[in-house]
């Protein structure tokens, strides 16, 4: 499995960073930006220097303003006036008050949807979890975790409450980068797809109770090892 990138206070240059024709800029600087600093592409301590990113991605220093103002909304970067924006490190009181949050949203959106499952949710869940298990297999981090959130995703949509999601995710900044250093160690994987598929199995089953003991069990296996992640990468956290 690919090395994290080590702390640091360079900002690498941005192959990928092409923003679309016909959208606004900020949004898209903002996407980037956040996708790149939850995957840790952009770990704790980088420096965002604003006319480095606006070179970077082709536009004015308003866009790039406007998407550092949004990541130092969700608590992603430290903004130090008049001086530099830097990468804020994982914040453990927000992992916290994020895992807090997911638990008490997820564990009842999953059995609402275990009460009454329509028809077909449990197989598409179930496929979700097979392209999962593919990209574990080919160490796809990245496209593990995109197919992960799409997982819960679909459990909210599901259960009726969509606009739920983007609270969720934006206040989950945090703890999805806990995760992320969490999920290259061993078991770790194995143990998510585990998970998912008991997830599956009990919305299959319309289990209301099984579904939500599932849950609970997933949400908590990062925040449960947070002293070892701590131990294995102290300069990635604060308390």
């Amino acid at each position: 499995m690919s090395a994290l990138p080590p702390a640091s206070s360079t900002l690498p240059v941005l192959p990928s960073a092409r923003l679309e024709r016909g959208r606004q800029a900020a949004p898209q600087v903002f996407e980037w930006l956040r996708g790149s600093i939850i995957d840790l592409s952009l770990p704790p301590g980088t420096v965002l220097s604003r006319a480095d990113l606006a070179q970077q991605f082709g536009v004015s220093s308003t866009p790039v303003r406007d998407a550092l103002m949004r990541l130092q909304e969700e608590g992603l970067v430290d903004v130090f006036p008049q001086h530099a924006t830097v990468v804020s490190p994982i914040d453990i009181r927000a992992v916290n008050q994020a895992h807090f949050l997911r638990r008490s949203l997820e564990i009842e959106t999953v059995r609402t949807v275990a009460r009454a499952p329509s028809g077909d949710l449990a197989e598409r869940l179930g496929r979700s979890v097979a392209r999962m298990q593919a990209m574990f297999e080919l160490q796809d981090f990245e496209g593990f975790a995109i197919e992960d959130e799409s997982f819960h995703r679909q459990l909210f949509e599901a259960a009726g409450v969509p606009d739920l999601w983007p609270l969720v995710r934006s206040r989950s900044g945090h703890l999805d980068r806990l995760r992320r250093l969490h999920l290259p160690s061993p078991g770790k994987g194995e143990a998510i797809l585990k998970d998912h598929a008991a997830v599956v199995a009990a919305i299959a089953a319309a289990d209301p109770d099984a579904a939500e003991a599932c849950m609970r069990r997933h949400l908590a296996g990062t925040v449960a090892n947070l002293d070892d992640i701590r131990t294995r990468h102290p300069d990635y956290l604060r308390s």
